[in-house]
């Protein structure tokens, strides 16, 4: 982690899956190895038996952190994923191109990921939605929040003009 803060907050949601009720799977503690001792190590963490209501769940805890949520069906999952005030990026992992298209077009999120995680192209926008997002890096659309967008039509032909009237004898430049 970056500082001992960090470590203390990733720490801190251990002990709230814990008093949710969730099963503490692996990790979840400082390491115990002494050349560590001098990082802000926490080994990462695995929680099982979670539910969507659980702050470990649905809370960001920036750190190796992960939680696992049973589903029975593919519009339950839609449901738990799309059930998030966040919105950065998901991943499907499944040997169905068909069900990844219809997935990752459901997915309310700033990237999807399927078969993979975390690969990044410079050409492919990055940001995601709802509290995730302010905007995107990369890509043509990460300079649409640098520029204000107006269209100026202009009319070069001093005679009147009725939109629904034959005008192709009349100069315009639009």
């Amino acid at each position: 982690m970056i500082s001992a803060k960090q470590r203390e907050r990733v720490l801190s949601y251990v002990r709230i899956g814990i008093e949710e009720g969730a099963r503490l799977a692996a990790g979840g503690k400082a390491p115990a190895d002494p050349n560590l001792a001098r990082g802000f190590f926490v080994e990462p963490t695995v929680f099982a038996d979670v539910k969507p209501h659980m702050r470990i769940a649905r809370e960001e805890v920036f750190g190796p952190f992960t939680v696992v949520l049973r589903f029975a069906t593919e519009e339950e999952a839609l449901t738990i994923a799309n059930d998030s005030p966040y919105g950065l990026a998901g991943a499907v992992r499944t040997s169905s191109v068909t069900r990844a298209h219809r997935v990752a077009a459901k997915l309310r999120c700033g990237i999807v990921w399927v078969n993979d995680h975390h690969r990044l192209d410079p050409a492919s926008p990055w940001g995601g939605v709802n509290e995730s997002g302010i905007g995107r890096e990369f890509g043509v659309e990460s300079w649409d929040a640098h520029f204000d967008v107006k269209s100026v039509m202009v009319r070069v032909d001093d005679k009147p003009f009725d939109w629904y009237q034959d005008t192709a004898t009349q100069r315009r430049l639009n």
